[in-house]
């Protein structure tokens, strides 16, 4: 099953693609989509959208995860990114892949164990699953490959409950 993770954003906006075939893990792709800070707004959507088909385009994604939203305490910032998020769910609803939410206490406790986990306890883990040689540099792409993961702890719990 290959599956895409997305940490949502305006600026930066994580993914990472991974195949988890037999209880195994293969990373296929990661990365950050970018937009410049001095672009107005509805362009940045608009290449956010632009570039995440681009990405959609080189594989068949069977699942997409993503992070639900973390409320912080500067409000205008939440909104901009529940818009980029908007933008994100669209695209992959448009190309009919099936998406799944998590939140980042779901995903650190599907990845370390502990739903408080500190960042860097996420990084370690998410390096061992998937066996990277090294560490995604943007926290952002480790957070996307962890609601990855994330989701192939939730189908399996799924399976044992149905």
């Amino acid at each position: 099953m290959i599956i895409l993770g997305i940490d949502p954003g305006f600026g930066r906006v994580g993914y990472g693609i991974i195949d988890y075939t037999k209880n195994k893990y293969r990373v296929i792709e990661f990365g950050c989509i970018t937009t410049p800070a001095n672009t107005n707004f509805p362009k940045r959507l608009n290449k956010i959208e632009t570039d995440l088909r681009e990405v959609l385009s080189r594989y068949k994604i069977d699942a997409a995860s993503i992070e639900d939203l973390f409320f912080n305490t500067n409000s205008k910032t939440a909104i901009k990114v529940a818009e980029a998020r908007g933008v994100i769910l669209n695209t992959l609803v448009s190309e009919g892949i099936d998406i799944h939410e998590y939140t980042p206490l779901q995903a650190k406790l599907a990845i370390v164990g502990y739903g408080r986990a500190e960042k860097i306890q996420v990084k370690e883990m998410v390096k061992r699953f998937l066996n990277l040689e090294q560490m995604p540099k943007l926290d952002d792409t480790t957070d996307a490959l962890a609601i990855a993961i994330c989701h192939t702890h939730n189908m399996r719990f799924n399976q044992y409950i149905k």
